[in-house]
């Protein structure tokens, strides 16, 4: 079957209203989910005919390593696709020069996702294929310097430069508090005040004594080694949503480091994840609170655009203060405990009394949390979608001529949102987005939402198997052609990141001339049910699979009526006043050439800057 549309013409299935099952070829263990429906039984896209052997030459298959991260079965079939692919012999490389080193594996480590269809989260090593020695040979001890996983492989890799590791401290004046990861191949100047894993685990930041690490995606052995040496023995808990075997395999991880405990978040709802992403860090001087995008895994933290918000140091407060001192005027310290309490977790007890024994009140931004439940009443304010609605609510104000104040929501993953858009995106998605104040009627103002396309992902410096971090599916996508009219490029030369290909997720309201903003979310809510929830009974109850976390920004809390947006974020300075929005504005809408990036579907047509082309198994 073949259906066209302004976005696309994909080849597919003959069933268009199942759900989701794993492409053809991927192996599904008992405990794997296909999708939401559980009577699907949908089949694997129709191939796409890949060039001729004239045309194109095959890599020798590699094997993977012990460290691997896939999360879902799907996931699975595309890292086989970066394991094995497709290689046309004479693309040259755009993204930068390749560091050849001596191996006898390969290893991906890919990113997360939040699709509906998609959420079950399956990180199976077993079930890909395995190559022994040859002619019975002994095979290689791991060597102790050797690099972590890459996304494509263990013979690729983009040499860092010599000073992307240094350590230093972003403005320390800065208004905002809000950082994008540093990336390779840039410019030095749009590294300068971002930050890497490494520099945030730093003693720049303090003397860490304890960190909580809240996550979706783990690499435990590449996490351990980017702390300090001084630090690389202090406690670290890691709070997961894993399962049965992917449990298994994530405490095998960290079997050689006896600092290293675990807490599982319970998931009482099918098809949610553990998707929050939060370090809590601990220190001599005091506690500090990150709240991110990236997964804890290599390839989220070297050539994807990234964005973090990081507290100020917060100070302990005197012997004997009061239960209700150090908290802030957003009420941060009341939502964070009160998020830290939905986990009903022992292992997070301690971390609440330390908190409860610190100063938060510098904290200017709000806590939009989700966690899987099923609420009523007041309770439906908590989370979600109607938390950042009850917000926008009640510290907002609003704004002449509002209407023409565009929604603008950026993400990395798409959810099923039903066949027109009245079923969730405009039917009470956007109704939250276009809150301003306590207006009750409004019109409804345009809404962009920026998606990559295959140009952006073919032409990235990662490549194709950029992709294998935007899980937006096929099975999903023809369901929802409707959802391709909002599509807006990836551009972002303002941040020299228009070939970082996003994994941050914001969400904002912005001017019509897009030189102000009205409110800014940095969030790892992707666009999915799932994750900002739905309403259910006739909207008398609010349905959440996920725990997803972020943080917004409303001018209010910074005695500002909108944030002036800065054009120039890099280099960083401490002289302007303006927020560094990760993309550039206006946003680019999709050509009628253009496509959303599908992960499960081939791509032969053109090589990508590596010279590969995507094929899924």
């Amino acid at each position: 079957m073949s259906q066209t549309s302004l976005h696309g013409k994909w080849a597919v299935s003959s069933s268009d209203d199942d759900d989701d099952l794993p492409p053809s070829g991927t192996t599904t263990s008992k405990s794997s989910r296909p999708a939401e429906s559980s009577h699907s039984t949908r089949r694997s896209p129709s191939p796409v005919p890949v060039p001729t052997p004239l045309e194109v030459k095959a890599e020798p298959a590699r094997t993977p390593v012990s460290s691997l991260t896939i999360g879902s079965e799907a996931r699975q079939s595309a890292a086989r696709n970066q394991v094995n692919p497709v290689k046309f012999e004479t693309s040259p490389s755009l993204a930068g020069k390749r560091k050849k080193e001596t191996s006898d594996g390969s290893g991906w480590a890919l990113s997360d996702s939040d699709d509906d269809d998609l959420e079950v989260k399956r990180k199976n090593q077993s079930s890909l294929p395995r190559r022994g020695p040859p002619n019975g040979e002994t095979k290689k001890p791991k060597v102790e310097s050797e690099r972590p996983p890459s996304p494509h492989g263990r013979l690729y890799y983009i040499d860092e430069p010599d000073d992307f590791f240094e350590s230093s401290l972003p403005c320390l004046n800065d208004t905002y508090r809000f950082y994008l990861n540093k990336v390779t191949g840039l410019d030095r100047k749009f590294n300068s005040g971002a930050l890497h894993i490494k520099d945030i685990l730093s003693p720049l930041f303090g003397t860490l004594k304890e960190s909580v690490q809240f996550n979706y995606c783990f690499d435990i052995p590449w996490l351990v080694k980017q702390f300090p040496s001084e630090f690389r023995h202090c406690p670290v808990l890691i709070v997961h949503g894993d399962k049965r075997e992917a449990k298994a395999r994530l405490l095998q991880q960290g079997q050689p480091f006896p600092h290293v405990r675990f807490c599982q978040a319970k998931l009482d709802i099918a098809f949610g994840t553990h998707h929050t992403k939060m370090m809590l860090l601990w220190y001599e001087e005091g506690f500090r609170v990150i709240i991110l995008t990236s997964n804890l895994i290599r390839a989220d933290w070297y050539q994807k655009t990234q964005g973090m918000w990081m507290s100020p140091l917060f100070p302990r407060l005197p012997e004997g203060s009061s239960a209700s001192s150090g908290e802030s005027p957003t009420f941060f310290k009341r939502d964070l405990l009160e998020y830290l309490a939905s986990y009903r977790a022992p292992e997070l007890e301690d971390w609440i009394q330390r908190i409860k024994e610190h100063d938060l009140s510098e904290t200017r931004v709000y806590l939009v949390a989700s966690t899987p439940g099923r609420y009523v009443g007041a309770d439906m304010e908590r989370w979600g979608h109607l938390r950042l609605r009850k917000l926008l609510y009640e510290h907002t104000n609003p704004i002449p001529g509002e209407e023409r104040w565009p929604v603008i929501g950026q993400f990395s993953s798409i959810g099923s949102m039903g066949m027109d858009k009245s079923k969730w995106l405009a039917g009470e998605f956007q109704r939250t987005l276009t809150t301003l104040g306590k207006c009750s009627l409004r019109p409804d103002p345009i809404m962009h939402l920026l998606y990559p396309s295959v140009e952006d992902v073919r032409i990235s410096l990662e490549g194709y198997p950029a992709g294998g971090s935007l899980p937006y599916s096929i099975q999903t996508a023809q369901k929802q052609i409707w959802l391709h009219s909002y599509f807006h490029r990836w551009k972002a030369s303002r941040t020299g990141r228009s070939h970082a290909m996003p994994h941050i997720k914001t969400y904002m309201r912005v001017s019509p001339d897009f030189t102000q903003l009205a409110w800014f979310l940095v969030t790892s809510a992707n666009l999915s049910k799932a994750a900002w929830g739905a309403l259910e009974k006739n909207n008398t109850q609010m349905m959440v699979r996920s725990y997803e976390l972020g943080v917004l920004y409303v001018p209010s809390a910074f005695n500002m009526k909108t944030f002036p947006i800065d054009t120039n974020p890099f280099p960083a300075s401490s002289s302007t006043s303006g927020f560094p929005v990760p993309f550039d504005l206006p946003p680019t809408s999709y050509s009628p050439k253009d496509q959303p990036w599908i992960w499960n579907i081939p791509y032969s047509q053109e090589p990508d800057t590596h010279g590969n082309i995507w094929v899924p198994s």
